[in-house]
């Protein structure tokens, strides 16, 4: 028998053609759709999700929803909120002063991102942690190295920061990392905050910051100096393992083996390369963590004659003591980006000030998602800088 046709009933014009009703949350979770990006914060606390706030103004974008939190035997939970599923996911991270528990939350975001099938994710770590580890010292490990082989394994595929404190660190990672430079914005302060500022000379506390002095020198057309001696930072004189095993009295040396004996350094009296006498003194550094080292520079340069004196670094981690030494000391201002959350020491040192560098940020995440060059954010940028 044929088999019968069932026929529907015909559709009127207006019922086939209603666009279905759309709500407001509905309409904006579309739009994030098509953009195929998120923003997330890897840090729940209000002084950590300050900077990815407004970079997130920026983009005309929301804060990616997510919990961070920590259980009460000290483990890291996170959970993702929404769907991520092929979209390109940036992770803002600013370190605190816990950085171990910093890095599992960046870690742990980056695994459950990757388990939730996201497309790409970019980590945005303006302070790169671990950074003054990447360097062997006496039997030591690199742990930069390692923290970059944690990432990568994690699901990170790229890497947004800003001045290293070696570049060579972009060697440890098997993925892109963009080194944006803060240098730019702290210039614009200078010409801008600073009264008087052609009256000033660019200082490196040491001859190990001499290439980034230098570099600001010549761009604001200042005069340069140098301070050498034994208040330096002697962090580059450390031992690096080329002495192990270490020497033993009655070491057995093989017959015929007579190595040279490398002297021991011994450094002169602290001086000062340049004249800073009548001028304002502006000490510029990538990181600014243990004071000890600025208070005494700004000591060596009242002494030789400047009048005023400022401290300028990319990193504020400002640790310990650091507010109540620079409180104390010669130094009149000290100037840093918001790389590092350090709202609670501003509160203890009103002589702190903040460099606002979430413009560049934002418009790396932009120009990334996009697959756009990222040329722009290097203009005249060079090997020193």
């Amino acid at each position: 028998m044929p088999k019968k046709l069932l026929l529907l009933p015909p559709l009127s014009v207006s019922s086939a053609f209603r666009a279905p009703r759309v709500t407001l949350a509905a309409r904006q979770a579309m739009n994030a759709a098509r953009t195929g990006y998120r923003v997330f914060s890897a840090n729940s606390t209000a002084a950590c999700t300050e900077l990815a706030k407004r970079i997130t103004e920026r983009l005309g974008a929301e804060l990616g929803k997510s919990v961070v939190y920590q259980e009460t035997n000290g483990e890291t939970r996170v959970e993702i909120k929404e769907s991520v599923r092929g979209q390109d996911i940036f992770i803002i991270q600013t370190i605190p002063r816990d950085v171990n528990t910093a890095v599992m939350e960046l870690l742990i975001m980056a695994y459950a991102l990757k388990t939730a099938c996201a497309r790409n994710i970019i980590g945005v770590i303006p302070y790169f942690p671990y950074s003054k580890q990447s360097k062997m010292r006496k039997r030591g490990s690199i742990v930069c190295k390692l923290l970059a082989s944690m990432l990568a394994k994690a699901g990170l595929t790229h890497i947004i920061t800003m001045d290293l404190h070696q570049k060579e660190i972009q060697g440890f990672f098997s993925f892109p990392v963009d080194n944006l430079r803060a240098s730019p914005f702290l210039l614009q302060y200078i010409q801008e905050e600073i009264p008087n500022y052609r009256n000033a000379v660019i200082v490196a506390k040491s001859p190990d910051a001499a290439k980034r002095a230098q570099s600001y020198a010549e761009r604001l057309r200042l005069g340069l100096a140098v301070i050498h001696g034994e208040a330096q930072c002697a962090e580059l004189d450390m031992d690096d393992g080329r002495h192990s095993p270490p020497m033993v009295k009655n070491a057995t040396v093989h017959p015929g083996l007579e190595l040279p004996l490398m002297m021991a350094k011994e450094k002169p009296p602290i001086t000062v390369v340049g004249d800073v006498g009548g001028s304002i003194a502006i000490i510029v550094d990538d990181i600014i963590d243990d004071v000890e080292s600025f208070v005494a520079a700004a000591e060596i340069l009242k002494e030789r004659g400047a009048y005023k004196i400022y401290v300028m670094a990319t990193h504020g981690i400002l640790s310990a003591e650091a507010p109540r030494l620079i409180e104390e000391s010669s130094i009149d201002e000290v100037v840093v980006t918001n790389t590092v959350p350090h709202e609670v020491q501003k509160l203890q040192c009103p002589k702190i000030k903040t460099v606002d560098i979430s413009l560049i940020l934002s418009e790396a995440i932009r120009r990334i998602h996009n697959g756009e060059s990222m040329a722009y954010l290097f203009r005249n940028i060079t090997v020193d800088d």
